[in-house]
């Protein structure tokens, strides 16, 4: 087996490791949603080449470096499909707030958003993704200003990101237009390996208008790309269309064409039946469930996710920034969505335990439209892993590892992960850089920016 100056000679030289993952718990989260007893997990090239029950393992001399797994959970790495990683500069700072309406979100997070400036961005992301990474997360969608920041720091972190160039217009129709075109240039000039490039329009006629969302339209069919957005936050949202069309947003925006290509829509919590009609029989149609923030934020209606998927939609998890949520934690997010379903359908667990998991997985790599590439632990696919140890309280036998994952355990428990093939958690250490450096550079980014905020508040 090689040794760690090996492995860290072998990633200089463009060559990934082989592993193999021996003697764990695999869940697989592929069509068959097959769960292996020690089972083993072949990684070379940054792809799964194989994986199957201890009879069948290869040989281990044949690869790199072994992980001797006994008591570990392997799965698919988690997909955060809704969140705003430079955000985490806000935590805590929406208390007693709803970020979910335009007065909560307006008069907490807008104003002091004024006093950002890119060099605030790298260090938020990077504590952000270290977060989301040493928690299990292995892809997650942004949606937010600085995209190229934020695009530099995912790539810095290794980790896979869709990330959306927030565009909030408020009523201004140049800066609008001005948005849209830096927009443009974002999804034409990014080139950072695992992260793609999305539009994020920011919420459909709360503050981008008719014509800016017909343009958006044009601009993410043009390129082939997908468009993030929040969607039925609140019944604000369909104020204007309802009394301009007696349509509520969601109908208006299929009516101009809005859903012919990728849609990802965040929270929909106030969705009619006829609204999830026009998800189910959109082309590529997907939402992200963030029951953490929907709950935080004090709106009365829950996602309807048990309807959506009996419509056929893709719904995935998100966390929402971490203002409305305050964790990146993926599995407490998987718990929360599970308990809500509960409470909103009046039944025990119309939701089960597979089908947060999968929520939080395949179905998010699905609603970023790179389910082909990740998502679920089969050959060919790329080698996005994490395994929790089981080793701890809370994880004693069960029927089926996916109860005592999301109702039991922890993101703490993850304990390794790879990206692409790229360990990076070991032991629950950071491999590219420290945790320690990385908090370190935030924490001062964040007294500084603060203080920027607090000058500000003075001088207005």
């Amino acid at each position: 087996m090689a040794s760690l100056c090996d492995l860290k000679l072998l990633m200089d030289l463009g060559q990934m490791p082989s592993a193999l993952l021996a003697d764990a718990t695999i869940l697989t989260v592929d069509p068959s949603d097959r769960t292996i007893s020690r089972g083993w997990l072949a990684i070379e090239d940054g792809r799964i080449a194989g994986l199957g029950t201890q009879a069948s393992m290869p040989d281990p001399e044949r690869f790199d470096e072994v992980h001797d797994l006994v008591g570990h959970l392997v799965m698919p790495g988690l997909v955060n499909a809704h969140t705003h990683t430079a955000m985490v500069l806000f935590r805590g700072r929406s208390e007693g707030h709803s970020l979910l309406t335009m007065d909560g979100w307006y008069n907490t997070i807008r104003e002091p958003e004024l006093s950002l400036v890119p060099s605030d961005i790298g260090p938020a992301v990077a504590l952000s993704c270290a977060e989301m990474v040493l928690s299990g997360t292995t892809t997650f969608c942004d949606q937010y200003f600085f995209a190229e920041e934020i695009a530099a720091a995912a790539a810095a972190s290794g980790l896979r990101a869709v990330v959306g160039y927030g565009i909030v217009q408020l009523g201004d129709q140049a800066r609008g237009s001005e948005e849209l075109a830096l927009a443009a240039a974002f999804v034409e000039g990014q080139r950072q390996g695992r992260v793609i490039p999305w539009f994020g329009p920011h919420a459909p006629y709360v503050d981008n208008d008719e014509a800016l969302l017909r343009a958006e339209v044009v601009m993410a069919v043009k390129y082939g790309c997908g468009m993030h957005l929040h969607m039925a936050a609140g019944p604000e949202d369909n104020e204007l269309t309802l009394v301009r069309y007696g349509l509520t947003a969601t109908q208006a925006l299929a009516r101009d064409g809005f859903f012919q290509g990728r849609v990802h829509a965040a929270h929909c919590l106030d969705l009619s039946d006829d609204d999830i009609a026009v998800f189910a029989a959109a082309p590529a149609a997907s939402m992200a469930h963030c029951a953490s923030a929907g709950l935080r934020s004090g709106r009365e209606r829950i996602c309807p996710v048990v309807d959506l998927r009996a419509a056929g939609v893709t719904v995935a998890l998100g966390t929402d920034n971490v203002a409305a949520n305050n964790s990146y934690d993926m599995v407490s997010e998987m718990r929360v969505a599970g308990l809500v379903a509960s409470h909103r359908e009046g039944q025990a667990q119309p939701l089960s335990s597979r089908d947060m998991t999968r929520m939080a997985t395949i179905d998010g790599a699905t609603a970023l439209g790179i389910g082909h590439e990740t998502g679920s632990l089969e050959p060919g696919k790329a080698a996005d892993i994490v395994a929790f140890d089981m080793r701890g309280p809370g994880w004693s036998e069960t029927p089926g590892v996916e109860t005592a994952l999301i109702y039991s355990g922890s993101g703490r428990d993850a304990r390794h992960v790879w990206v692409a093939g790229e360990q990076l958690v070991r032991h629950r250490v950071l491999m590219r850089r420290p945790f320690e450096e990385i908090r370190t550079e935030y924490s001062a980014i964040h007294a500084d920016f603060w203080s920027h905020v607090a000058t500000a508040r003075k001088v207005a």
